[in-house]
């Protein structure tokens, strides 16, 4: 237990009000894994819980609900106006029947009560029950709960993924017959809960689930787009590229970094484009075209700037595993030294993993890796800009030529020294300075 959640319902329950935890930190408490948050549903008034708890916030007063101690937020017991947009409800009715409360929920496990003073569940909608039997279904009528807030049938899919549920069938029904209601929710919120299936370890169930249940083609229809896209069995003997990637999404543990997530389930985005017949299979140019629409989803699901950069990277390079044993060392080590490099190569592991099961070259990338310190990947450069005008050169284009040049040199071990980084100028760019 929570030791200010814990207190929260004390100070609440010992002023006359009911108060119990709710939602998701009862599901899994029951679940015996430790919750993310507490949150607790309460008969008190807003007011009555800013008094009892001074400096606390109230940040949700359309909807009763105040911030007190440690971010633990407190929600009135409400009833629910109708919903006009596929979001919110028009306006709410505050209850002092925790009954009427419970019956506004999305889903059953999550529509729990737990007074942990009294050690006693509180089960208004057979929460427990489809808990014990592992099925995620919506209260009342399924229709009307996703009506309400279309990103239900987003939710559903990831309790269903995350938990290894199985989604009751008249909650099913409803998910394939409103499925396009998916693409009226906004692309933050489509992102968030994107990003959650993809991290929550169990990527693969979360995809087929959105695809099964139809949902896929109206959030992320470039994903949809990868079924039925044949590979050359020599090298994916799997089979197509969707069948390829929910391997490799397979292959994710929960925890796992988003960006790494989405470069998993992105890298051959470019593939449907680039399908063509010769004397096999190709996907000339998958690399290229893969970059571009992977940047245009995520910037379309409004992800951050540095979270874009990483992604289209990884898509960028992942196909540059397979040159490594022939690049010059110069090249080598810039690649090696990539950002996150850990990143790049758990997708290269994936991606044999998934299709050959070479890894070959994931085995070289690792044995190049522990051969030489970090700063033998990143020397500190012999030469500065300051010292190239020093020597009478003049700054412009030429300069970054002349520094990459250096640095080859002193990456493939041909250089150590400043004095040989001033001959090396010297020998190679001597012309350049001014007669």
């Amino acid at each position: 237990m929570n030791d200010s959640a814990l207190r929260i319902l004390e100070v609440l329950q010992g002023n006359g009000h009911l108060a119990y935890l709710v939602g998701g930190c009862v599901r899994d408490l029951l679940l015996g894994t430790e919750p993310k948050d507490f949150d607790i549903a309460t008969s008190a008034t807003p007011d009555q819980v800013l008094a009892l708890f001074p400096g606390s916030c109230l940040v949700g007063a359309h909807f009763g609900v105040v911030i007190v101690m440690n971010g633990i937020e407190v929600a009135t017991f409400r009833s629910d106006q109708a919903y006009l947009d596929g979001r919110r409800p028009e306006g709410v009715v505050f209850e002092t029947d925790p009954r009427q409360d419970v019956l506004r929920r999305d889903f059953s496990i999550n529509a729990l009560l737990f007074d942990p003073i009294a050690d006693k569940i509180y089960d208004y909608v057979g929460g427990r029950a489809d808990l014990d039997a592992g099925l995620i279904r919506a209260i009342g009528v399924p229709a009307i709960r996703f009506g309400e807030d279309h990103l239900r049938l987003l939710r559903a899919v990831r309790f269903a993924a995350r938990l290894r549920f199985t989604i009751e069938p008249l909650t099913l029904a409803a998910m394939r017959e409103l499925a396009p209601l998916a693409a009226r929710v906004s692309p933050e919120r489509i992102r968030d809960e994107i990003s959650r299936i993809l991290t929550c370890g169990s990527a693969r169930i979360g995809f087929e689930l959105l695809d099964s249940t139809g949902i896929l083609p109206h959030i992320l229809p470039e994903i949809s787009a990868l079924k039925g896209v044949e590979q050359p069995p020599e090298f994916h003997p799997e089979g197509d590229v969707w069948t390829h990637t929910m391997l490799m999404l397979e292959g994710l543990p929960a925890g796992t970094p988003v960006t790494l997530a989405l470069g998993v389930l992105l890298h051959d985005v470019g593939k449907p484009a680039t399908f063509r017949i010769a004397e096999r299979i190709r996907f000339d140019g998958h690399v290229e075209a893969g970059v571009e629409i992977a940047g245009r989803i995520l910037r379309r699901l409004r992800y951050s700037s540095a979270e874009i950069e990483q992604v289209e990277a990884l898509v960028s390079n992942h196909m540059r595993f397979k040159d490594l044993g022939r690049m010059r060392e110069s090249k080598a080590k810039r690649f090696l030294r990539m950002p996150t490099f850990e990143q790049h190569l758990e997708l290269h592991r994936l991606d044999c993993l998934s299709s050959s099961g070479n890894l070959s070259n994931y085995q070289l990338a690792i044995a190049k890796l522990a051969q030489q310190p970090p700063e033998a990947l990143a020397p500190e450069p012999l030469l500065t800009g300051r010292d190239l005008i020093a020597l009478g050169y003049r700054p412009g284009p030429a300069f970054s030529k002349m520094l990459a040049a250096l640095e080859d040199a002193q990456l493939e071990s041909a250089i150590a020294s400043r004095e040989e980084a001033l001959a090396f100028i010297e020998s190679n760019f001597g012309a350049l300075l001014p007669g």
